[in-house]
């Protein structure tokens, strides 16, 4: 099945112009070539299933390292910043995958007709993980990548073939932890409302004891939560934020840095440097400046 999506992501991008990544015709649906590996790139990655058709990728969600190959997809159950490489490509063999974004309206209404208990992993409260890519899963992907070639038939059947995913992903082997992330009542789920409200409201000094409270936890079990989770705290995860928002404005919109720091929530441009430097490696107008003499990242 991997060679049969592997043809099918080229046949696809052999018609695209422009570079990878390519936003298609089906919302949610994200297709990546690359002919090179790639510098790491920094993003904000939705609740999504991530597939490897050719090649090989890693990416990082704080301190956590996923490696993931042709065959393998990453599993991604809440919105965090990630940072993410492509290790293996060549214009012979051209990195080639996939992101699919799923909701979990759809994922809870898959789940409440499930009869069957879910199988859990027994790691309690992480966000992202690999599985294996393969078989009813595998076969669905394949024919949403196909759906391209008729776009009329878009409308009618992209929502089955979602749904289709979603149940495969239930019923697989980490099908209780991705309900555990799904599930109103749940702890993850909980976490990931504050999340939500930290993810609006990030240019504010927002105190721990407030994103504890949206959770209904107390201000010690909702940092143990939220770090389980996410690999991170919620300072990190506000100050990724920020960083990832900042560098936007200061390349999409010609914002100098200086106003690009106050607009997300920095008080001093010096402290926004130093942490700049930390996360990408580089002085903001260095880095902007690398990023302008480099190709598009896939």
């Amino acid at each position: 099945m991997a060679n049969g999506l592997a043809e099918a992501l080229t046949h696809y991008t052999d018609r695209q112009v422009g570079q990878s990544p390519f936003i298609t015709a089906i919302e949610g649906l994200t297709i990546l070539r690359s002919d090179h590996e790639r510098a790491p790139t920094h993003t904000i990655i939705r609740p999504a299933l991530c597939v490897v058709a050719q090649g090989e990728k890693w990416s990082t969600f704080g301190k956590q390292r996923f490696e993931y190959k042709a065959g393998q997809a990453l599993v991604v159950g809440i919105e965090m910043p990630s940072v993410g490489r492509i290790v293996a490509a060549s214009p012979r063999e051209p990195f080639l995958g996939a992101v699919i974004e799923f909701t979990p309206a759809i994922m809870r209404d898959v789940m409440e007709h499930m009869d069957a208990p879910l199988k859990t992993s027994g790691t309690v409260g992480r966000g992202v993980f690999v599985t294996d890519f393969e078989g009813p899963l595998a076969d669905c992907v394949l024919r949403l990548i196909r759906l391209l070639d008729t776009p009329d038939a878009i409308p009618t059947l992209h929502p089955l073939i979602m749904r289709e995913i979603c149940y495969w992903l239930l019923a697989g082997p980490r099908g209780g932890d991705i309900a555990g992330m799904t599930l109103a009542n749940s702890y993850a789920q909980r976490v990931i409302g504050a999340i939500h409200c930290l993810r609006a409201r990030f240019t504010e000094a927002i105190r721990i004891d407030e994103l504890a409270a949206i959770a209904q936890m107390s201000p010690s079990a909702f940092h143990r939560q939220f770090k389980a989770l996410t690999s991170i705290t919620p300072l990190q995860y506000q100050k990724q934020l920020r960083l990832l928002e900042a560098r936007r404005l200061i390349v999409s919109k010609d914002v100098n840095v200086e106003t690009a720091a106050f607009e997300v929530g920095y008080e001093s441009p010096s402290q926004f440097s130093r942490e700049y430097s930390r996360m990408f490696g580089a002085p903001p107008r260095r880095d902007i400046r690398k990023l302008g003499a480099a190709p598009a990242l896939a």
